[in-house]
């Protein structure tokens, strides 16, 4: 396994919508894998695949205990909206902002190896599991928010200081990259 490194906004991958995945096999077990380790590197509650620049339908995700991936998901939304939380994004480091998420999200999709896999959930897990698919469509969450809030985030990766953040946050993460047969591996909790 491998931490891999993340894309940052502006990386036209977070912009484009992932491509189903047709092909099971070692290499889709090796993304899932790499993937997982990587959210676990960076503390992240979820990692869509197109944040590591592979332009495939998949998703890693741990919440409240809920650990897993999913291949290929499809949403089902509930009626009604959760209290506003403030979101954040590995792919969009420093910034943070309140999101309009539905209180009840049914994921439905596969598993690496093409098997059933149903993921439901309130709140939290809801909001991991609507952010995560968004991902897989191009949408990040700067895009769902309104008015003034919307303009403040936009206004925000723009300025110039914004570029320094996104820096050292990759320059702190590549510390940790490694490959998957061990040289620059980080074992333990990165310094």
């Amino acid at each position: 396994m491998a931490v891999l490194g993340i894309r940052i906004v502006g990386d036209p991958i977070l912009r484009t919508r992932a491509d189903e995945v047709t092909e099971f096999g070692p290499e889709l077990r090796k993304l899932v894998a790499d993937m997982d380790e990587t959210m676990e590197n960076v503390e992240g509650a979820g990692l869509a695949a197109p944040q590591v620049g592979v332009s495939l339908r998949v998703f890693t995700y741990q919440i409240a205990g809920k650990r897993g991936h999913m291949v290929n998901p499809v949403l089902e939304l509930g009626e009604d909206f959760q209290d506003d939380v403030v979101e954040g994004c590995l792919s969009i480091p420093g910034l943070g902002y309140p999101v309009r998420r539905r209180q009840w999200t049914r994921a439905t999709g596969v598993d690496v190896d093409g098997n059933p896999v149903v993921v439901e959930g309130e709140g939290f897990l809801a909001r991991c599991l609507q952010h995560e698919t968004d991902h897989l469509d191009g949408i990040l969450y700067i895009d769902r928010l309104e008015g003034e809030l919307k303009k403040d985030a936009f206004r925000r990766l723009r300025d110039s200081s914004y570029n320094q953040v996104a820096a050292s946050t990759v320059t702190k993460r590549s510390s940790a990259l490694g490959s998957s047969f061990g040289a620059g591996a980080s074992f333990g909790n990165p310094s």
